[in-house]
């Protein structure tokens, strides 16, 4: 059997590089797309609730309108005299700045005079909104300066989750700041933080040494936002408990202490359902009762972030290049398709790639924790589908080399030893050659008896085709009693019963010596009805020798790189050689078949034998006791 050289190992890098080129491009293709963009920010959203909460800020203080607080005053909006005694109470304990997120376009008496002297106050700022095409907007208080005027737009994504807050908005005619902007420039002005140019752009703020860069619409993760106005990507500093806070009804009745207040920001806005100024942020998927986020704490968590960049005190979020993101997916991709290429054992490399997207999860997350949000969801898809791909192809290519292999291999044995031959591919299959095996195994030779006269008698073509009918027949029989057909000799062939696989139990070595002398009686049978047909045909009959030997052999490749064969070598093969080939030119039978005593100790009385006691075969020195088999035992007479 003749096996073909391996392929150059160096075709596998080749593959890996491919595949992974082609999944890299459509991941990145897709991601540019905003196909993946759900994915990315749902596991922003799942390291932000996996992130410990800070700190409370105790800069701040909110001042809540709940729904008792609704029912304790008996009406919404709020008279403008609750909202008058509201400022008027918190400017008794010195605060550094009080926002007012609750809109006061038109008065609503009584108490329009008195609120409207406490929004006259320095230190008190107010909220508009930003008319937009689907909008009207809501003009902020008569008489308020602009530069104490803030909006309180919120910027959504796609999916409603808040995730980015706004700086500045432009309009036709002006430059609006945000809200928490205002409040967040009040209370840094007195420390001499004041907005300036940043050092990279110009056209960015800077705050301390913090330039706020502004996000564009493919900023982070992002592909598909609207990216109007100055925005940053809001960076939670807590799920909840941000900041101290007391209800209005509390600040009215003075329940609160003036340390809560003494030169803090405070922020006033309403809490209440019915007020529906609440929103989906990254915590509410794991909520159960508080699911969305007051506006006023949204605002809160604003100010609190621009502080901390402002002072040093947390960093802002940030993200790689283009880039550099696209080299990080690559070079998961490249891991994936490598661990696939590599490892074949389904379940050894399902753990495998379970761990790669463990390490490459935590990894992400360690740097989320330094305030860096890489792609996290994009490498993970990689992964998966490029080891799918590899799986595939792998599974593909081995589905036709297992066809090739049986084809092959099913022309030369039978198809179990065939299947057993692909199963063992790993361990057989050693630096491109199967490694020598020292085996017992049993050896069948056959001969046509006076070839050569019969040569004579028939034209090439003719004999040709004869001797490939005579081939074909007995080939049958050798595959059909689990043999393997080592090679051809011209008119005849050597077959081997036991190997590549190896027997290691004396009742194995037992069959394969019966399954041996069953296939030459078989054999003998087939070349009967052979004769009967060819003397019909005006064909030469024929008559055969087979010479059956069990013993000690070596099985592996034979031959260099370019070409190997399957090969036995050992005493044993020669023994069978010679048997067969013993006193050709005395044979009468039909098929004649010998076999030593090294194989009829196999046969446990199966057949019926006829002795011929110890001889000499030719290159042997030492005697051996030579049986020829007659047939099966059962058959014979008494």
């Amino acid at each position: 059997m003749q096996l073909a050289a391996l392929p150059a190992i160096a075709l596998v890098p080749l593959a890996i590089v491919a595949t992974s080129s082609v999944v890299t491009a459509c991941l990145l293709g897709v991601h540019h797309l905003g196909g993946l963009q759900p994915l990315e920010l749902a596991s922003y959203d799942l390291m932000v609730r996996l992130r410990p909460s800070r700190t409370t800020d105790l800069r701040l203080l909110i001042v809540t309108v709940t729904e008792a607080d609704i029912k304790a005053q008996k009406r919404w909006p709020l008279s403008d005299r609750t909202i008058a005694t509201a400022l008027q109470t918190l400017q008794q304990f010195n605060p550094k700045t009080i926002g007012l997120d609750i809109y006061r376009d038109l008065p609503q008496a009584p108490g329009t005079a008195a609120l409207a002297k406490q929004l006259q106050q320095p230190n008190v700022i107010a909220i508009t909104k930003v008319q937009d095409a689907d909008d009207l907007g809501v003009n902020p208080p008569p008489g308020v300066p602009e530069d104490r005027i803030g909006f309180n737009d919120i910027a959504s994504d796609p999916d409603g989750v808040i995730r980015r807050g706004l700086l500045f908005m432009d309009t036709e005619t002006e430059t609006l700041y945000a809200f928490s902007l205002r409040l967040a420039l009040a209370y840094l002005r007195p420390q001499g933080i004041l907005p300036k140019a940043g050092l990279r752009n110009p056209s960015n703020l800077q705050l301390g040494e913090t330039e706020f860069t502004p996000w564009e619409t493919t900023s982070g993760q992002y592909q598909t936002v609207d990216a109007k106005g100055y925005q940053i990507l809001l960076n939670y500093r807590a799920r909840s408990h941000l900041a101290r806070q007391v209800t209005l009804t509390q600040l009215l009745n003075g329940a609160i202490e003036p340390a809560w207040v003494n030169g803090k920001i405070v922020l006033i806005g309403t809490t209440a359902e019915s007020a529906k100024d609440r929103f989906l942020t990254p915590y509410s998927m794991a909520e159960k009762q508080a699911v969305s986020m007051p506006g006023v704490v949204i605002h809160a968590q604003m100010v609190s972030q621009i502080l901390d960049a402002a002072l040093n005190q947390q960093p802002l979020v940030w993200f790689w290049p283009d880039w550099v993101e696209c080299s990080w997916i690559g070079a998961w991709v490249v891991l994936g398709s490598s661990l696939a290429w590599f490892i074949r054992h389904p379940l050894g490399l399902c753990l495998v790639v379970i761990l790669a997207i463990m390490v490459l999860l935590g990894i992400c997350y360690a740097l989320f924790l330094a305030q860096g949000w890489v792609p996290t969801a994009t490498p993970v898809i990689g992964i998966i589908v490029v080891a799918t791909l590899v799986v595939s192809y792998r599974a593909q290519q081995a589905q036709r080399q297992q066809i090739m292999m049986m084809k092959l291999l099913g022309q030369n044995t039978s198809p179990e030893i065939a299947t057993t031959l692909w199963k063992s591919r790993d361990r057989l299959l050693k630096s491109g050659k199967l490694p020598g095996q020292r085996l017992i195994a049993t050896m069948l030779f056959t001969d046509i008896r006076n070839f050569s006269t019969l040569s004579e008698q028939m034209s090439p073509e003719a004999l040709l085709e004869w001797l490939n009918e005579y081939l074909s027949a007995i080939t049958e029989e050798v595959k059909a009693n689990h043999g393997i057909i080592n090679k051809f000799t011209g008119d005849g062939l050597l077959a081997v019963f036991g190997v590549p696989i190896h027997r290691v139990t004396s009742i194995e070595v037992s069959q394969d010596a019966r399954l041996a002398v069953e296939c030459a009686l078989a054999m003998s049978d087939r070349l009967q009805a052979l004769n009967q047909d060819w003397q019909k045909r005006n064909l030469p009959t024929a008559q055969m020798r087979v010479g059956i030997f069990t013993g000690p052999i070596v099985a592996g490749s034979l031959g260099g790189k370019d070409r190997l064969e399957y090969g036995v070598i050992g005493d044993s093969v020669n023994i069978a050689s010679r048997l067969e080939s013993y006193a050709k030119d005395q044979q009468t039978e039909l098929c004649r078949i010998l076999i030593a005593k090294d194989t009829l100790v196999h046969l446990q009385d199966r057949f019926a034998v006829e002795p011929w006691g110890p001889l000499v075969l030719k290159g042997k020195q030492q005697l051996i006791d030579v049986y020829r088999v007659l047939g099966h035992a059962s058959d014979q007479q008494p």
